[in-house]
């Protein structure tokens, strides 16, 4: 194995977690996120030669990864429709055992799915707790803005976890 190769290969090992986080994030099922996987690792890999070390590796990767699944959820959506997601969302409590907690969790995301995806990306890097600067970086947007995109989202979040309640 060449030594670009093997050295992209234990990147990807070590931080393979944020590829998983984009896809159950951007993909509806399980099928699909294979796919999305698949699809971020060849862009990675296309584009690994060109990354200059500019930023942190882990922030041009969550770039790329974002900008695949951005691509290619624009692509299916327009070719085909998206399955209606379950609108029994709850708040998440601390008291909950582990597998209410698990559902909980399944039906936060299902909720960060009605978002945009740009939306989606905003509340995937906050919840990886990056910095606004590291967020603003990876999105290619100031600061300022990535903290007002942010609330925004927070709030429309809320109001669709509670219209959801309902």
């Amino acid at each position: 194995m060449k030594k670009i190769e093997l050295e992209f290969s234990k990147l990807i090992e070590k931080n393979q977690g944020i590829i998983y986080k984009v896809c159950r994030i951007y993909a509806n099922n399980e099928e699909d996120s294979q796919d999305l996987f698949q699809e971020i690792l060849l862009q990675l890999w296309k584009s690994y030669k060109s990354f200059q070390g500019n930023s942190k590796f882990t922030t041009w990767m969550y770039r790329v990864a974002l900008n695949t699944a951005i691509t290619l959820f624009r692509k299916s959506t327009k070719s085909i429709n998206t399955q209606e997601i379950d609108n029994t969302l709850y708040k998440i409590s601390e008291n909950d055992d582990f597998s209410e907690k698990q559902e909980q969790i399944n039906r936060l995301y299902e909720a960060i799915k009605k978002l945009s995806e740009i939306e989606r990306a905003l509340v995937l890097l906050y919840l990886e707790d990056l910095s606004y600067r590291e967020i603003s970086e990876t999105l290619g947007i100031t600061e300022v803005n990535a903290r007002v995109k942010m609330n925004r989202v927070k709030t429309k979040l809320k109001e669709i976890m509670n219209k959801n309640e309902e």
